[in-house]
């Protein structure tokens, strides 16, 4: 194992949106978990805390910049519009300096007492240490059945994600260095991050329920992001094109055969709609499925290539230590 020789600083990165109600709770949260770390000796005094307001419509960032000026161990940055959770939370990661750092949502349901176990393997050798949910008591029976059905897709489509694992987690320096290397636009944190492939463990623990304010990814963005993640990483649908065309083809031969054995051998055959609608239907049912996969490839592409950034940061307030 890698023991390092020194005590390394932290860094916590919050992305927050519209989180006014909860941020009173988080922030005292960390800041309490951090003075600990530090009275413990496993972390040393130059740790902070990133929150990264993503173009809140309530007080966050008032809260967040009061905060800033009150407080050194705090950092506040600001996107100049809402980028989604991936980008902000990306955002909070570029603007840190220090030698591990953690990710963690501004809602509390992941333990925050986790990140202790996480530092413990950090100095272990690990470069990256997941926080995996032990159990989905608080999920509703639907969110637990789609969310678990989920990963099971993504593993069998060759992606390659840890299970129960979402954004919580923690990244060496060394580690988050290599990941700024991946430029893509269609950002997808949980599979890129595996990609890295540094040493890794995981740590489990028991997700809490939110205690103020509301959740802020509806069945609509969870959707898109999970569809996000198999486009990013897995070819699985445009294979899925060749296996539908083979498929409707046999299907559409096998018709073809039927139709002129009624035809030709019986004479029951009635000129009507039926054997030419049905096949029409049948194959460009086939043919708008596969455009529907190759226009969603398409777009991403389209992404890619305009290289457009993926958040402008227009604020940063800290406190420097030296500062009444």
């Amino acid at each position: 194992m890698n023991q390092l020789s020194k005590v390394a600083s932290l860094a916590i990165v919050v992305p927050c949106y519209n989180e006014e109600e909860m941020l009173p709770k988080t922030l005292a949260t960390l800041l309490a978990l951090r003075d600990s770390l530090i009275n413990q000796g496993k972390i040393n005094s130059a740790s902070k805390i990133y929150l990264v307001d993503d173009g809140s419509r309530d007080q966050t960032w008032n809260l967040l910049a009061a905060s800033s000026q009150q407080n050194p161990a705090i950092v506040a940055v600001k996107l100049s519009r809402n980028r989604g959770h991936q980008n902000a939370l990306l955002a909070g990661l570029v603007s840190t300096t220090e030698d591990m750092i953690v990710s963690i949502d501004a809602d509390l349901q992941d333990d925050p007492n986790v990140i202790t176990k996480m530092i413990d393997a950090y100095y272990q050798g690990n470069e990256v240490v997941y926080g995996v949910r032990s159990a989905r008591k608080i999920d509703s029976f639907f969110k637990r059945v789609t969310a678990e059905s989920y990963y099971h897709l993504m593993k069998k489509m060759g992606v390659d994600l840890v299970f129960n694992h979402a954004d919580f987690r923690l990244l060496s320096r060394r580690a988050l260095e290599s990941l700024k290397l991946y430029t893509e636009s269609n950002l997808f944190l949980r599979g890129v991050v595996r990609e890295l492939g540094y040493p890794s463990t995981c740590v489990e623990y028991e997700r809490h329920a939110r205690e103020a304010g509301e959740s802020k990814y509806p069945l609509r963005k969870m959707l898109s992001l999970a569809w996000k993640g198999i486009t990013a990483f897995s070819t699985a649908p445009l294979r899925l094109i060749t296996i539908l065309g083979l498929v409707s083809g046999f299907a559409s031969f096998a018709l073809i055969l039927w139709v002129l054995f009624i035809r030709f051998v019986t004479d029951t055959a009635v000129p009507g709609w039926a054997s030419l609608l049905l096949p029409l239907l049948f194959i460009g049912s086939v043919q708008l499925i596969c455009l529907g996969i190759i226009g969603e490839y398409l777009g991403k592409i389209y992404e890619e290539v305009k290289r457009r950034p993926k958040f402008h940061i227009s604020e940063i307030i800290k406190r420097n230590n030296d500062q009444g």
